[in-house]
């Protein structure tokens, strides 16, 4: 299944050739649109659906800093996706409810190995990239202290050192909230 292709596990010993099987089974509700999309996916080289899927998933992380993740991070999240993932918007919106899905049930030691997983298949680049792309999620709906919390977390995962975190940091300070308060109380 797709969860399995994206979220997997590392294990390389499987065959790379599928043993003929029978027909695809038909889900109650599953357009030809739905089972499409999910084989374009499953087609995916492994190395790049686990690429795609530890960055969908910390980018849900992110925004589901605040226990919430709203209808603006989730377009945001699928806007990314589409942009930095290179795929349809229609795979995006399949990534991403997965990654939503996921980042909801397991969290916690699961946010660490995925994001630990990441780290290791991307490049100081890519890892840089995923980390503005948290920051422009989660400033969607203003960047809460329980979402920078997690987003200096997930820098300090990610082995980005202090100046390149304070450097993009600095590229939102207008969006966390404490900042907006500040100076809504400066200017009534």
């Amino acid at each position: 299944m797709i969860f399995h292709r994206l979220f997997g596990s590392d294990d390389t010993t499987q065959p790379t050739t599928a043993a003929p099987s029978a027909p695809p089974e038909t889900v109650p509700g599953e357009t030809e649109t739905v089972r499409r999309i999910v084989a374009s996916l499953e087609a995916m080289p492994p190395d790049r659906a686990r690429y795609l899927a530890g960055f969908a998933y910390i980018l849900s992380r992110a925004a589901e800093a605040d226990m919430d993740i709203s209808t603006s991070e989730t377009g945001a999240m699928e806007r990314i996706i589409v942009e930095y993932g290179g795929l349809t918007e229609a795979q995006a919106v399949i990534v991403v409810e997965i990654a939503k899905t996921q980042a909801r049930l397991q969290g916690g030691t699961e946010d660490f190995l995925v994001t630990r997983e990441f780290t290791r298949l991307a490049t100081e680049e890519q890892r840089l990239a995923l980390m503005r792309c948290c920051f422009i999620v989660a400033a969607h709906d203003a960047i809460t202290a329980a979402e920078s919390a997690v987003l200096s977390e997930i820098a300090n995962e990610l082995n980005l050192d202090d100046q390149q975190i304070a450097g993009i940091r600095g590229e939102f300070t207008d969006q966390f909230a404490a900042v907006q308060a500040m100076r809504a109380n400066l200017h009534p």
